[in-house]
């Protein structure tokens, strides 16, 4: 067995503890001058044991990305992290990395996106949103999440999204289209202070109705809390945490926190709009965030690109569900979200 293989177990052993001497044999393993500080070198190599694939294989570390890492718990600056400073490594983010807390959100997997009034086959990219069913399903009968999220739009009758109530409004003299040019998919401005940029979609998942419910092939977990958005008849709301005006919250946020959650896995429809900005709340509230292109399915192939991008490019990361089983357990180890948290932690020390 190879030095680096030896330090990835010694990291899987010593993540199990959360006292003291687990911290203390690490820091000493990694130490390999023993001038009792890492310099960069010797967290490199840290990190190369941490970051391991679910095939027991060292990740390729972004160079800056580890710089920014170490960066990060050498606090004063001096270029070597101490034991204090490594104290902070360990228990904010190393056993984090090494032992996520994970929860699975499931946006708006209903009827009326799947084969009802805004069935997404009839939208640019014609894909099927029956498709994603089987897929989470399967991750749900074999992955232990620590919570489980169903999140539905909920809508009343007169909610502005609809097309059919464009003319309940009055239109604000920028919006590029009047009401009575008004098309699905496109985008007009309300007057309000601010003015309200909408999309206009068909009628769709309507409060108590059939094309609200989830489709009836989704399981349903036991001990699963269920979101409801869209509420408010004036404002709409993507994302499962905020409505697109950030004037109020799902209270996602606080049933995370409360089961100290720090990875969020996220799949749906649609990905390009639901998903995609509830990926993005995610992400900019400070979670690990992961989004299941395969038990996604989208309108649009390029906001669809565009969605993928904007999760790449803030650190998250874009997995098959069927990697989700060994990064659950902390066996795949992605550096992606290693930086990620490591620069959330930045936000905080």
């Amino acid at each position: 067995m190879g030095s680096t293989e030896e330090e990835g177990l010694f990291i899987d052993r010593y993540s199990e503890y959360a006292v003291a001497e687990g911290m203390e044999a690490c820091f000493t393993a990694f130490d390999k001058d023993c001038d009792d500080n890492l310099n960069l070198k010797e967290f490199e190599t840290l990190c190369r044991a941490l970051f391991r694939n679910g095939k027991d294989e060292s990740y390729d570390i972004d160079r800056n990305h580890l710089e920014g890492i170490f960066e990060v718990f050498d606090k004063n600056g001096n270029g070597l992290i101490d034991r204090e400073e490594f104290a902070t490594c360990w228990n904010d983010w190393i056993k984090i990395i090494v032992k996520p807390v994970s929860a699975v959100v499931m946006v708006d997997v209903q009827n009326d996106f799947i084969s009802g009034s805004l069935d997404v086959r009839k939208c640019p990219a014609s894909q099927n949103g029956e498709e994603i069913i089987e897929p989470i399903n399967n991750l749900l009968e074999t992955v232990q999440f620590e919570a489980i999220f169903y999140s539905l739009d909920w809508h009343p009758i007169d909610h502005v999204s609809f097309i059919e109530n464009v003319h309940n409004r009055p239109i604000h003299e920028s919006s590029p289209v009047t009401a009575d040019n008004a098309k699905v998919f496109d985008t007009v401005i309300f007057d309000g202070d601010p003015p309200i940029k909408q999309r206009l979609w068909p009628k769709h998942c309507v409060q108590n109705s059939w094309g609200a419910e989830l489709h009836k092939n989704l399981k349903v977990a036991e001990n699963a809390i269920k979101i409801y958005k869209g509420t408010n008849p004036d404002i709409d709301s993507y994302s499962v945490f905020w409505d697109n005006m950030k004037l109020s919250d799902t209270k996602l946020d606080a049933h995370l926190r409360a089961n100290k959650i720090t990875d969020v896995y996220i799949c749906g429809l649609a990905y390009d709009v639901c998903v995609g900005a509830t990926a993005a709340d995610a992400l900019s509230s400070g979670y690990r965030t992961i989004l299941m292109e395969d038990c996604c399915r989208g309108v649009d192939l390029l906001s669809m690109e565009q969605t993928k991008q904007h999760v790449l490019g803030n650190h998250g990361v874009v997995v098959s569900s069927k990697d989700v089983a060994d990064m659950v357990s902390g066996k795949n180890r992605r550096p992606e979200l290693g930086y990620q948290l490591a620069m959330t932690l930045k936000k905080r020390i």
